[in-house]
This record gives C-alpha cells, structure tokens and sequence, in this order.
C-alpha cells in the first residue's frame, strides 16, 4: 500500500516547514504566492490531491472535497488572474461559488489554479489526480493546448478557443441583450449607443450582436463599426473614463447625444453614470444607462441600475454537470450550454424626453 502523502512529506520535500504547507493548501495569508505556488505544485506531483480530505485554495476559498466513489479525485478549477478574473471579483467570484457547491453535492474536491504561464501551469498539472477542468474566463491558447495534450476532459465558462474543442457554458448574451434593447425602443428612445470593447471577449462580442439585431429589426439605424465606443480600452480598472468623457462631450456639442446608453456590462455602465453625472447630466432625464450581469454593486448604483441578471451560480453548476457528463460519454457531441437571463428593471432608464 503507497504511503500517504502528508504536509510533512510535502514539506520535506521542499524544505519548508510544515506551517507553510499548511497555510499554502488552506489558501489562509502570511506566504508569498512563489512559496504557494511551489506547495501546490509538489503536493501535485506528490499525488496529495487524490486522497480523502485533501484539499487546496490557491487564493481565498474553496471547497473540501472526499469523493468516496471516485477515486477520491478533484477538478481543477482554471482561472487565470488576468483581467478582473479573481475570485474577489463580484462576477466571476460568484461563479466559482456555484462550481463549489456543484463539487460538494458530488463529494469531490476542487483545487483552484491562477496560474497563466504554460509552463508553470504544466508543472502543477497532476492528470493522475484530476479528475477534469473547469475553465473559468479567459485563458490562454497555450494553457488550453497543454490541457488537450494530455486529454484531460474539460468545460470552460464565458471562453471557448477555436483551437481547441470543448463543451462551453455561457449566458444567453445575444437574446438577452437584444431584449433589453427591444425594452428601451418599447419605451420610446430611438438614439441607442453601445458602449464596450466588443474584442474583449466573446461575451462582449455576443452582447454587441444581440444589440445589432435588435436594432437591424426595428429598422434603426446602426452605429458605425469603426465606432470608437466599441473598442474602449481601460474597461478594467476605468481608465477609459476621459475616452468616454471626450466623446459624450463632442455628441453634445453636435447635438447628436443618445438617449439610451447600453453598457457592456454593470462595471462599464456604473463608471459611464458617474462620467454623465460628473458633466452635468441627470440620470435617468437626459440619458438613460443599462448594464450586464447584475453584480451587487448595480443595485447600489445612484441611481441603481437596470441591468441583465446573468445566473452566476447556476453557470458553475452547469459546467460541473456538463464535465461530469463528459467524463461518462467521452464520445458524446460537443455543447455549447446557453443559461438564460433576465432583465431587473431598476431606476436608470424612464421614458427619453420628447
């Protein structure tokens, strides 16, 4: 019978202290992320993973997994720290809450990856003691590649990669969008402008086309596509705000101002209000603004805002389903999972002025 790999022999390994393999796996401060990364990496290849009451957070939290009927075996939750994608992050936190209690209903652990380097991720990677990938937002080609080689199974959340075949989990961008935008022409505004990067992900992209179609339908005119509003750069921490500021000031010397401003999504549209309010607008008088997503902070935007509530939670569950699916029927046809979402009305769209 193998001996049990311990934090001990971890430690050994290393030549750290127990403490520090301790605070590493438990994903708990005071260990620099080198020295963590390095932990999870030998308890990896040690093959610590595998066994009962093993677990790991690589950030903030996670899920302790025992899995009596599959070998004891985890999934690997893949989530760069690039972009906003960390687990702090109001959207992509709670979607990896959801892949949490999907894993813990099915008695299996999770160990959570940031790592975004190919050849540091294939160093962690223990296809012996994973069971399969979850992806979580965007992640490199060449992670993915790595991922294939070694044919472990996989689902990948708001991603997919034309290079590589995978089962994908997304929000029904395109429907959703275009009923919001079919929502604010209901309610009278004819001057509709999108604002977002629609290059920054295949969210994005799917959002810009639902508005498009919604608008095409109605017979309104379309912003052109070399429109600058459409590819802001400085959506994650803001700095697009005097990109933004010069341009709804130029619309309003012209005269051309919208009516209607649809966002990308919640943390574009609460920056692009506080611009608005910043340069003398009211809001909802003499611009509405919807957002995307529903994150907390969208409820407590001045004035809150009406937004599409994307089921987080449901979306990690769904992936767990699916990659548990996928382990059973490795043959079975590729899916693309759509989870429907709905609009919240809220305070930031009225009827435009006549």
């Amino acid at each position: 019978m193998a001996k049990k790999v311990t934090m001990q022999k971890i430690a050994d390994h290393l030549g750290v202290s127990k403490f520090v393999v301790s605070k590493s796996l438990s994903g708990k401060d005071g260990v620099n992320e080198t020295t963590r990364e390095r932990v999870i990496q030998a308890a990896s290849q040690l093959g610590y993973f595998t066994q009962k009451n093993a677990y790991v957070q690589s950030i903030k939290r996670t899920t302790q997994g025992v899995g009596s009927d599959r070998n004891k075996q985890s999934v690997l939750v893949l989530m760069p720290n690039i972009r906003s994608q960390t687990q702090d992050s109001l959207y992509w936190g709670k979607i990896v809450d959801g892949i949490a209690l999907a894993l813990d209903s099915e008695g299996l652990g999770m160990v959570i990856v940031s790592e975004h380097r190919a050849d540091n991720f294939v160093n962690i990677l223990n296809p012996n003691g994973i069971l399969g990938l979850v992806g979580v937002g965007q992640i490199s080609t060449s992670l993915l590649l790595e991922v294939h080689r070694i044919g472990l199974p996989m689902v990948l959340i708001d991603h997919e990669d034309p290079l590589i075949p995978s089962d994908t989990v997304f929000a029904n961008n395109v429907d959703s969008m275009s009923r919001l935008s079919n929502h604010l022409m209901g309610t009278g505004h004819t001057r509709l402008h999108f604002i977002g990067n629609i290059r920054y992900s295949r969210s994005f992209r799917d959002r810009w086309i639902g508005f498009r179609s919604a608008l095409e339908e109605s017979g309104m005119r379309l912003p052109m596509e070399d429109d600058e509003m459409l590819f802001l750069e400085g959506m994650d921490d803001g700095t697009f705000r005097d990109e933004f500021k010069n341009w709804i000031n130029k619309r309003k010397k012209a005269k051309t101002l919208p009516t209607a401003l649809i966002c990308a999504n919640d943390s574009i549209a609460l920056t692009v209000s506080e611009v608005l309010k910043e340069e003398g607008f009211t809001l909802p008088d003499d611009i509405s603004v919807t957002g995307f997503d529903n994150i907390e902070d969208a409820s407590r935007g001045v004035p809150p805002l009406t937004t599409v509530h994307v089921p987080k939670e449901a979306m990690g569950h769904a992936a767990v389903e699916k990659l548990l699916s996928r382990i059973h029927n490795p043959s079975a046809p590729l899916e693309k999972i759509l989870i429907s979402a709905d609009i919240v009305h809220r305070e930031s769209v009225a009827e435009p002025r006549s």
